[in-house]
């Protein structure tokens, strides 16, 4: 049986697979018992925004994440599809990956209002923009995103290298031989994982069944199929893309998207989580500072690191990195 599916072709292998874990997760869900809560979500979609009236914080922000995923998509797109990544430069790469990622960085400090949309004929003011900067929630949230994006890239980039064979070969300034520019993209990138999947799917399972152990099951499987499902289709959206390229792409797209999305399975809960009582006031006394933030972000940077580490120790691959601190290529 085993033989039977090794011998299929990459298309129907991967069809095999995320079938799998939808109709088991289709299963579960049918197996859960709504509360409240779900009983009156009209949504028919798997994906649940913040209470606007009790998390407005995070309500604002994931609204203003959702738009700018739209943004970004659509230029990274058009780039992709036109090719138009073949006249950038090295300072190219940066001031496109650059570009994209500054209105993410700068939104808490620049327009801490995020967004200010209308439910239920009422305006939805973020609170963000009553508290100092080093107090919001988006301000801690892009912190976060940005110590994990750096971790990521710096160190976890040197894996694929090692375990996939993977390569970048574009024109491009490197810190640690890795792309700066791909320091940059990742942020993006994550922010909309994060934000916007991440938080919107695990927060339907969260809040739309009753409590129990086997709620806790599909909210787990949840996480590996999300993490999974993630890995594999940013490496089937980037396939396209000549200059980052995997030895073997089959590996990639089976092996490589376990691998990869051992990152989400820290990383999506761990961000689901983060900083969740801004707006009820239970956390009044000890606040979620930005130390708090930096810590919290390389603590699951390092948990991340260590999974990736095990499983590269299973494989029996030695891990190399190699380059200078910074270099030109291309």
């Amino acid at each position: 049986m085993m033989n039977d599916i090794s011998a299929l072709p990459i298309e129907a292998k991967m069809t095999a697979i995320l079938f799998t874990m939808f109709a088991i997760l289709v299963g579960m869900h049918s197996l859960q018992t709504p509360n409240d809560y779900a009983q009156n979500n009209t949504s028919k979609l798997p994906l649940l925004l913040p209470d606007p009236k009790n998390e407005p914080s995070k309500y604002c922000y994931e609204i203003f994440a959702w738009y700018y995923t739209a943004v970004w998509i659509g230029i990274f797109g058009f780039i992709v599809v036109s090719q138009s990544y073949e006249l950038l430069t090295a300072w190219g790469y940066l001031g496109v990956c650059g570009g994209l990622a500054l209105p993410l960085m700068l939104q808490p400090l620049l327009y801490p209002l995020a967004s200010a949309p209308v439910v239920k004929n009422k305006i939805i003011i973020n609170p963000d923009i009553q508290r100092p900067f080093y107090k919001r929630y988006s301000t801690k949230a892009t912190i976060y995103l940005m110590t994990y994006a750096f971790i990521g890239n710096y160190w976890y980039t040197h894996y694929f290298y090692s375990v996939l064979k993977a390569e970048y070969t574009m024109p491009s300034h490197r810190l640690n031989d890795v792309p700066i520019a791909m320091f940059l993209a990742t942020h993006f990138y994550f922010c909309t994982y994060h934000v916007c999947v991440g938080n919107g799917i695990l927060r339907y399972v969260d809040k739309s069944y009753q409590k129990g152990w086997m709620k806790t099951i599909l909210f787990w499987f949840t996480i590996l199929s999300l993490s999974y499902f993630t890995a594999f289709m940013e490496t089937l959206t980037i396939s396209s893309f000549p200059y980052y390229s995997f030895e073997e792409r089959e590996m990639a797209y089976t092996v490589g998207s376990a691998f990869y999305g051992i990152y989400f399975i820290v990383s999506f809960p761990g961000f689901y989580y983060f900083d969740s009582h801004i707006d009820d006031g239970k956390q009044k006394d000890r606040p979620v500072t930005l130390v708090d933030t930096f810590t919290t972000a390389c603590g699951h940077g390092m948990m991340i690191l260590l999974l990736l580490d095990f499983v590269r120790l299973y494989l029996g691959i030695p891990l190399v990195i190699g380059g200078v601190a910074f270099a030109t290529t291309g």
